[in-house]
């Protein structure tokens, strides 16, 4: 069967199909906005108006669905011998509309789509985009299951402070744990290496914490913060260092490896998982495609993490 973006008739399995052919859909899912009976809803934010460097995320989205045909073909997930797909009905919702001429308006509709989708009792994996587009989808969240813990891989720590909100993609997260969306005692920020003055409360395990301890050792420290809290997971490429993900707009060496982010998520079976996102793959940059597939395969990742949720 070919074209399984539109011909697949289940929103469960993996599916053959040539990697170099067919509608792009992320994973081969169906592409529908009909959530009846769906599980997990991928949705792509095509914005990014709110860099502080390089743009071209917008363009993420795409990418990311274009490469994930690479990954569809696999009966299971090394490292977690077994597929996602055949535990979650996933289907791919397409992107969020908005007007970019009227960039005051596009916080408030993404909000206003991603709370339509979780109305419907269907959780989200979302792709950027830049990073600001976490913020009206923690409000979203929040909606829905309060506040909520953490999980964020970056570069950049994104709490910068500033007297008002500002549609930014490094202050964000100051003002969603000032908006009480988020809990930084409950929360952990993984891969950092700028600098920032304040913590803000937020438990940090930089880059170098993580070359020095090991995957595994931050991996439990971070469940054992995060405990049973419900938990938002953000993922920006750029944690991964340049020399494995160069597509991205602010690019900062010392990075993690693919290998120790794989290792790291895989390292978080069990938390209370309820949204995520992986943002800023911006494909003009990349080379041989190797940001948008490192950002599709930790995508991959995150749903593994959701079908292993404690009481699914």
């Amino acid at each position: 069967m070919n074209d399984q973006a539109i011909t697949r008739d289940s929103h469960y399995g993996a599916g053959d199909e040539a990697t170099y052919a067919g509608i792009t859909s992320f994973m081969r899912r169906r592409y529908t906005r009909d959530l009846a009976g769906v599980d997990v809803a991928v949705m792509g934010v095509p914005y990014d108006l709110a860099t502080s460097n390089r743009s071209g995320a917008r363009l993420g989205p795409r990418a990311v669905r274009a490469i994930s045909a690479n990954l569809a073909w696999e009966e299971s997930v090394v490292g977690w011998d077994f597929n996602p797909f055949d535990e979650l009905a996933v289907v791919d919702y397409g992107d969020c509309p908005f007007d970019p001429g009227e960039p005051h308006k596009v916080p408030e509709e993404i909000y206003r789509y991603a709370a339509g989708i979780l109305e419907q009792d269907v959780a989200l994996l979302t792709f950027g985009g830049d990073h600001f587009i976490s913020y009206p989808l923690l409000k979203a969240h929040y909606d829905k299951h309060g506040p909520m813990a953490l999980i964020h891989f970056d570069a950049h720590s994104d709490t910068w402070e500033e007297k008002e909100e500002r549609i930014d993609h490094g202050s964000m997260f100051y003002h969603a744990a000032r908006g009480g969306l988020i809990i930084p005692e409950k929360s952990a920020q993984i891969g950092i290496r700028t600098h920032n003055a304040s913590t803000h409360g937020f438990n940090i395990f930089g880059a170098a914490e993580v070359h020095e301890q090991g995957c595994k050792s931050i991996a439990n420290q971070v469940r054992e913060i995060v405990g049973n809290q419900p938990c938002y997971l953000t993922f920006d490429i750029d944690c991964l260092d340049p020399s494995f993900a160069p597509g991205t707009g602010t690019p900062v060496v010392g990075g993690l490896s693919s290998h120790q982010a794989l290792q790291i998520l895989r390292g978080l079976e069990g938390i209370n998982l309820v949204g995520m996102d992986m943002v800023e793959v911006a494909p003009a940059y990349d080379v041989s495609e190797i940001t948008a597939l490192a950002g599709a395969t930790i995508a991959v990742q995150q749903l593994c993490l959701l079908a292993r949720r404690p009481g699914r």
